[in-house]
């Protein structure tokens, strides 16, 4: 049977929300000044970078940024096998800083509890915000994102992908259908 997939977000729409997510991020928090940004790897890491680069472009300041792998955080690694570690990248003190972890796509929520289950062995930062390109609902932790790029109902059935070019950056969100 054909998977269909529909085109949810293209590239103009991604960096739209990329935009807003970045404006949204620093009216919350008053500006960049106590702020650093975590990608999920693979995806948030990339998007956190899209994110960083907006937030340099506006604000005209740098602010930290890092990636997490949460491969041994996981609370499925026993069912899923031998699963490959990446690198965490945190060149920077967590303590005090306002974290806004990035993801691609919010299902279950287990991801991000894995995600803050790795930052807290980095430090204790005064607070985790949560910003993802899509949520699609389903979840079975009471894991909520502070922004979100679009909201789209799914069955459980059906995957979102975000899908990336050779550089890392997203050229488009597809909902698949079995």
């Amino acid at each position: 049977m054909a998977k269909v997939e529909t085109a949810i977000l293209d590239k103009a729409g991604i960096a739209r929300a990329i935009t807003r997510i970045a404006h949204e991020i620093l009216e919350h928090n008053k500006g960049c000044g106590n702020l650093a940004l975590i990608g999920i790897r693979t995806g948030g890491d990339h998007l956190a970078r899209l994110l960083w680069e907006r937030i340099k472009e506006i604000e005209g300041a740098s602010v930290p940024l890092g990636a997490v792998d949460i491969t041994m955080y996981r609370d499925d690694l026993a069912a899923r096998g031998n699963l490959p570690i990446g690198k965490t990248d945190i060149p920077f003190p967590l303590d005090g800083r306002d974290v806004v972890l990035v993801d691609d796509v919010l299902y279950t929520g287990r991801t991000i509890r894995s995600a803050m289950d790795a930052l807290m062995d980095f430090g204790r930062p005064s607070t985790i915000q949560l910003a993802v390109l899509i949520d699609r609902g389903h979840r079975e932790l009471p894991i909520r994102a502070d922004y979100v790029g679009r909201n789209v109902p799914t069955a459980r059935e059906e995957q979102i992908a975000v899908i990336f070019n050779q550089d890392h950056n997203p050229v488009e969100v597809q909902l698949v259908k079995p």
